[in-house]
């Protein structure tokens, strides 16, 4: 009985649903939130989380001509530098399951005149709908900890990436300072449902960030798992103590 459980039920937060109404709950929320979803960003992070994106796009190592697979790009921060790097010669790929988030990345990146060498694709991280090895580089950046199946997800992402590819996943992780660790509890708990109350007029969207934050896996738990998914040269750095790591793998 234990076990079937535990392969019919999954973590929403600290809440235990059934495995087929997370996709669906996850939807809901960034429903939700998609029109103020840069502004909480920023927010939220104080401006970090640009810095956690630059590093990202350093460790990407892109380069003119290449395809690059952007999930869950949301509002498409990453996307648009992927594009001026990649060059007309090359492809982005802005996938999200998210209509909602979709939509605003693509009417951002098209205001802004980014739209010659980007695609967009309503896409579930588990299946992706490409064919195998498309993908120079892959990115994910705070999208890994809201899919139900990370280790069907993992195996999907090796098997659109070219040999040779990069894998790189940016996510909230694990503080190994207790001080600090405190801290950002007692701000994540507290203070992030009231601002996305005030702002986004949706606080619970903003407790099952912090919850799903607690539920992902630590940085060692997420690198094994990288490596089950037949990733070589995993490694990941850690940002802001902790707050953020970057995963990185490559496809052999």
């Amino acid at each position: 009985m234990t076990d079937k459980r535990s392969k019919d039920t999954t973590h929403f937060g600290y809440q235990t649903v059934d495995r087929d109404d997370k996709q669906k709950r996850v939807a809901d929320v960034f429903q939700s939130v998609a029109g103020k979803y840069d502004l909480m960003n920023d927010l939220m992070s104080m401006g970090v989380h640009r810095l956690w994106k630059r590093f990202t796009i350093e460790m990407s190592a892109a380069r003119s001509g290449q395809k690059i697979l952007d999930i869950a790009g949301g509002t498409g921060d990453l996307t648009a530098k992927f594009s001026t790097i990649v060059g007309s010669c090359g492809q982005v790929v802005l996938a999200d399951i998210s209509d909602a988030m979709l939509a605003v990345g693509r009417n951002k990146l098209m205001d802004a005149g980014i739209c010659g060498n980007v695609d967009y694709v309503q896409a579930d991280a588990e299946c992706l709908p490409f064919p195998d090895n498309t993908f120079d580089c892959i990115t994910i950046a705070f999208g890994l900890r809201n899919v139900t199946d990370k280790d069907n997800a993992l195996r999907s992402m090796n098997r659109v990436l070219k040999p040779g590819g990069r894998l790189l996943i940016l996510e909230f992780s694990k503080i190994n300072n207790p001080m600090l660790s405190k801290l950002y509890d007692a701000y994540s708990f507290m203070a992030l449902p009231v601002m996305g109350k005030l702002i986004a007029g949706d606080a619970e969207s903003y407790r099952y960030l912090a919850e799903s934050i607690r539920m992902h896996p630590d940085q060692d738990t997420l690198e094994q798992m990288m490596k089950s998914a037949g990733f070589v040269q995993t490694d990941y750095h850690n940002m802001t103590g902790g707050i953020v790591a970057l995963h990185k793998g490559i496809k052999p």
